[in-house]
């Protein structure tokens, strides 16, 4: 099987109700936008997948902005024309988890009765202080209720997913360290682990020319994904351990261009500590609130 990203033009909270100046690190809204309809962006990229591997099933990823950001009934046609594109096994949905009223909650259920479904939900940082100096527009408690609620609504049919990013600007290693630790209290069925890129026409592209952000080097994101999936549950899936950008829109680092090496890394860093996933997870361990966390110094 394989992921296909489609982009259908919904809004993000930071062009809605939530809006000011939109997330420190994202590229103005639009400026990734595919051309073409849903139908047409599915069939190109199965055309392309099928020229280089032989494939049994497809899965329409709704990527770009905020999927469950639309009254549900426009929500509904979206995800029916998605579950219904030629050889779709399954269908991915990435969003916010403020972002999941009981209606969007109930179309999620609802088409998950006729395709698997996986919800994946950006967290990015677990530490409120944090969330505000990148214009997340949540609480970490705002996003453990959204993904509390969905997870009570769910059937076996629903996976969860978080999205987590290292190198935010001033976060520690430890403020990275606690959000996988607070993450894995929530029990994800799947995780993605991504570094900070420096995109071009960003306010962090701004703050990276002036010498304001440094971003971080390999060794040191190594070192803290391996931390990191220690902490994880064992039987949690690891989708990703370095996410790409477009070409021609990454500013820095450049050796994050190279995900296999940094795969290859982590693989060796885990060996060297003779470790592995789940080395150190704690089921009952109790999640630390965000804002009671005192600050111990900020990183450029």
């Amino acid at each position: 099987m394989r992921a296909h990203p489609a982009r259908r033009g919904l809004l993000v909270p930071e062009q809605g109700r939530h809006a000011r100046d939109g997330r420190l690190y994202l590229l103005p809204a639009g400026l990734l936008l595919n051309r073409g309809t849903l139908s047409e962006q599915y069939e190109e990229a199965r055309r392309v997948a099928l020229r280089k591997w032989r494939l049994s099933g497809f899965i329409p990823y709704l990527q770009a902005n905020t999927n469950t950001y639309a009254p549900p009934e426009v929500l509904r046609r979206v995800y029916e024309k998605a579950a219904a594109l030629p050889g779709a096994v399954m269908l991915a949905v990435a969003t916010r988890a403020d972002c999941l009223s009981d209606g969007v909650i109930g179309e999620i259920v609802r088409i998950s009765k006729k395709i698997p479904v996986t919800v994946e939900l950006g967290l990015q940082t677990s530490n409120d202080l944090t969330a505000e100096r990148i214009n997340r527009g949540h609480s970490f408690a705002e996003f453990r209720d959204g993904y509390l609620r969905l997870r009570a609504a769910s059937d076996p049919e629903i996976s969860i997913g978080f999205h987590i990013i290292n190198g935010l600007p001033g976060e520690t290693r430890e403020d990275m360290i606690q959000t996988a630790r607070d993450a894995a209290s929530l029990f994800p069925d799947m995780m993605k682990i991504h570094l900070l890129h420096v995109l071009r026409d960003t306010p962090l592209a701004d703050a990276y020319e002036k010498g304001e952000y440094v971003p971080m080097e390999k060794d040191e994101y190594v070192s803290v994904v391996c931390d990191q999936l220690e902490l994880l549950p064992p039987d949690c899936v690891i989708a990703r351990l370095s996410g790409e950008a477009p070409e021609g829109i990454l500013l820095a680092p450049a050796w994050c261009r190279r995900k296999i090496a940094v795969m290859n890394d982590v693989d060796r860093e885990l060996y060297r500590r003779d470790s592995w996933q789940g080395k150190k997870y704690a089921p009952q361990a109790q999640f630390t609130e965000p804002s009671a966390r005192a600050p111990e110094g900020e990183n450029s």
